[in-house]
């Protein structure tokens, strides 16, 4: 009995863990791998275009503690590195088709075999729902300042939730998660 609770709980935890992962944000990141990054150790801000003035110093303050911590420095202009960041919030429909009653179909009709669409058989009711969810995408980019040319690309998207202090959470998680891995190694 204690071994079947136990495979219980343990096929209830691996659900749980799979379901939370499947709704997890989006992280994406690429570069330029001919770039050699450490010859790149300030960087100052460029355009940051976001639907939210409040997100602006949320991806401002991320981006600039994390880097901090990697050794690179913030200058008001000049920097070897300009760093761009855009967001887009917009509104998707998600569509839920449910499917009820699927009937006999096979056995209960007519025929040999009892196929068909006779008493038992058919496919019962569908019932459709349509949802509206937030989502967001945040894009940060980082350019050679005297060259222009495209270093670095990190990008989030993941679903808005009601709750503003969650999506601060979830900012700020997705920049660290965006950052990583930064500076990469050129190959």
């Amino acid at each position: 009995m204690k071994l079947r609770l136990a495979a219980a709980a343990l096929v209830c935890a691996a659900f749980t863990f799979v379901s939370a992962s499947a709704f997890a944000d989006s992280i994406k990141t690429d570069f330029d791998h001919h770039a050699n990054f450490a010859n790149y150790r300030t960087y100052s801000w460029g355009k940051v275009k976001v639907s939210d003035q409040f997100n602006a110093d949320r991806i401002e303050n991320s981006v600039n503690s994390l880097l901090k911590k990697k050794g690179w420095k913030e200058v008001p202009s000049g920097g070897q590195v300009s760093i761009m960041a855009t967001d887009n919030i917009h509104n998707e429909q998600e569509a839920e088709t449910y499917y009820n009653g699927m009937g006999g179909g096979w056995g209960m009709g007519w025929g040999w075999g009892g196929w068909g669409w006779g008493p038992g058989g058919g496919f019962g009711d569908t019932t459709t729902t349509t949802t509206d969810i937030r989502n967001a995408h945040v894009v940060i980019d980082m350019f050679d300042s005297s060259t222009k040319s495209l270093l670095w690309r990190g990008v989030s998207r993941g679903e808005l939730s009601n709750n503003s202090a969650a999506n601060r959470k979830h900012l700020h998680q997705d920049i660290a998660k965006m950052l990583k891995d930064f500076p990469p190694k050129s190959k």
